[in-house]
């Protein structure tokens, strides 16, 4: 049959609704769900069960081709679930991302002339500085597929993490087959090797891998070990941590129980608007770090802080922000939940010379209390909550503490919008949203907006 494609979901893949008669001649609906399509493109597919609502399907035939169409350049595109809109001219993904934060913020009833054109990249490849693949259970390396994480697409190259990067993986993945060493099952919770985490500095160089595994590296895997740690050491001389960490947690996450240091420390350094970073294994970093310099000019442009000023930064992490902002304003307090981000503040802090800090690891409404009672109100406050948002409850709490400016740096257009909405009440006014994009090929947008106490 033949499909039209009407728009785009949330996840970059293509709408198209065909209409058919019943059993009864009476008229129904089939929502197609068609990936590596685009707007207004006809196609060719193949549904099988017909009868039901909602189908997903892959195009067999594009029939007409949408103008900004391109042949991706990636050999896995087709199956990889890592990038989406690789066939979609970067220009017109920017278009669509810009529309996304307008629709988000006028569906909350502001003005959508608010929001700027998303700021791309020039070049909008091999910009992460992050990877986590992830082991099949024949002990090969690569990405999950599209929309099934239960199957692992084996990897040659990959364009949109750094060539190093790249190239030590597949050394880790040669390693593996050279010992027949198996991957974990998600089904049976057998084997081995879970994942597989690359993280490098595109400043300082340095590259961390970690090793996620059921097991530590015990006697039956030393002779393995100690060979790959030969093989690193000897072609990757970048690399300043090389990590073996316990999962037995049945949760598809890179966390672990307890890590072991194979070479180098634990920690490699970083660094962003000339402040250095200790990142470990578990560290939120940004992952784009040529955007992510873009994100923290244009909060402080933003927000204009002065040395008179005290500052409240929330979801701080491990002071991304915090730390450029510091130097700026008269004293900062930075709340976090997770207590070993707020202990990588207060070393980053230290490590560049930076005293008028106070980091709280608390949950972030109470976080604000307990701030507010020892530093009063402050005259600007920045927020960059996790892509769920801040909830109502944090809002209303920022709206009632009433600081002049408020920076909100979002990564999720619809939780943002929602966020700020709560903050009307409190006589709040949306200045400006500036867009910008740090995830090319994904339908991912991240923004920084000026509010302003009238």
């Amino acid at each position: 049959m033949i499909a039209e494609i009407r728009h785009l979901d949330d996840r970059g893949s293509g709408q198209a609704v065909i209409w058919r008669e019943n059993e009864l001649g009476n008229p129904k609906k089939l929502k197609l769900t068609i990936p590596q399509t685009l707007p207004g493109e006809k196609v060719r597919v193949t549904v099988d069960q017909p009868e039901r609502r909602r189908r997903k399907v892959l195009p067999e035939e594009i029939l007409e081709a949408h103008s900004d169409r391109l042949a991706p350049p990636c050999p896995h595109f087709d199956k990889c679930g890592g990038c989406v809109w690789q066939h979609w001219q970067y220009t017109a993904q920017l278009k669509q991302k810009t529309e996304h934060v307008k629709h988000a913020i006028e569906e909350q009833g502001f003005n959508p002339e608010l929001v700027k054109e998303t700021i791309g990249m020039d070049q909008p490849w091999h910009y992460r500085n992050k990877m986590e693949f992830t082991f099949a259970p024949d002990g090969s390396l690569g990405l999950h597929e599209q929309g099934n994480f239960r199957k692992v697409i084996s990897l040659e190259s990959c364009l949109i993490a750094s060539k190093e990067m790249v190239e030590a993986a597949m050394e880790v993945a040669v390693w593996v087959k050279d010992y027949q060493l198996k991957g974990y099952n998600k089904d049976t919770h057998e084997g081995l090797l879970r994942h597989l985490m690359v993280r490098q500095s595109f400043v300082t160089g340095e590259m961390m891998l970690g090793l996620f595994a059921t097991e530590g590296p015990n006697d039956t895997l030393q002779k393995a070990v100690k060979d790959l740690v030969s093989r690193i050491e000897a072609k990757y001389p970048q690399v300043k941590s090389l990590l073996w960490l316990e999962n037995t947690q049945w949760a598809d996450r890179t966390q672990s129980e307890k890590s072991h240091t194979l070479a180098g420390r634990d920690f490699i350094y970083d660094e962003m608007d000339g402040y250095r970073f200790r990142l470990w294994f578990d560290t939120f970093f940004q992952t784009n770090p040529t955007q992510a310099q873009k994100l923290v000019d244009l909060a402080i442009e933003m927000g204009q802080p002065k040395k008179s000023e005290s500052m409240i930064d929330l979801f701080c992490g491990v002071g991304t922000f915090s730390l450029p902002f510091a130097n700026r304003v008269g004293k900062l307090a930075g709340i976090e939940i997770v207590e070993s981000s707020i202990e990588s503040a207060k070393r980053n802090a230290s490590d560049n010379g930076i005293s008028n800090t106070y980091f709280l690891a608390k949950d972030a409404r109470k976080g604000i209390d307990q701030v507010l009672e020892t530093f009063g109100s402050p005259e600007l406050l920045l927020l960059d909550p996790p892509r769920s948002g801040a909830g109502g409850k944090v809002m209303r709490r920022i709206g009632r503490s009433k600081p002049e400016r408020i920076v909100y740096v979002s990564c999720n257009p619809d939780t943002f919008a929602t966020d700020i909405k709560e903050l009307e009440q409190f006589n709040y006014e949306l200045i400006t949203v500036q867009p910008v994009d740090l995830f090319p090929h994904t339908v991912h947008v991240e923004c920084v907006a000026l509010l302003e106490l009238k």
